[in-house]
């Protein structure tokens, strides 16, 4: 599916298709802005906790630590492994699994933001997940590096 990255229905509808295919029921794009990240589009995420993931910097919460460690970050149930990665509102989602993946520019050198998903199950991303949604952040990060 082609995304009009200017387009916020367009990626919403792009954001659904990416969840649909992972059976998870929240997902969320950030494009950074320096050692922050900004939000593009959400899906599922109740909006009493918008304005705590509407700008988040680098390193904190699941989606600042992968743009941090520009790798993927992965917690298999949200609700009790808070181990210094999630912030302690990430409860309020009611989200279990939940994977994020930086969002590489097309050369590898610059992270240009993040992809999150999230399902309400506990949930160990496989493998083949991780590298799936990395696909899927590179698709992106091609698109951002020529914008």
């Amino acid at each position: 599916m082609t995304v009009d990255f200017a387009n916020p229905e367009s990626v919403r509808a792009w954001l659904a298709g990416v969840l649909e295919s992972f059976s998870c029921q929240t997902g969320t794009l950030h494009r950074a802005d320096g050692e922050w990240l900004d939000l593009v589009v959400q899906i599922g995420v109740p909006d009493f906790l918008l304005p705590k993931i509407a700008r988040i910097p680098f390193g904190k919460g699941i989606a600042g630590v992968a743009a941090e460690r520009r790798e993927p970050v992965e917690l298999c149930n949200l609700q009790e492994n808070l181990g210094g990665v999630a912030r302690p509102d990430a409860r309020e989602t009611k989200v279990s699994g939940s994977l994020a993946v930086p969002v590489l520019s097309a050369d590898g050198a610059l992270v240009l933001g993040t992809l999150g998903i999230g399902m309400q199950v506990p949930h160990d991303f496989t493998e083949e997940e991780k590298s799936r949604l990395s696909g899927i952040a590179a698709d992106i990060g091609k698109t951002w590096s020529g914008s």
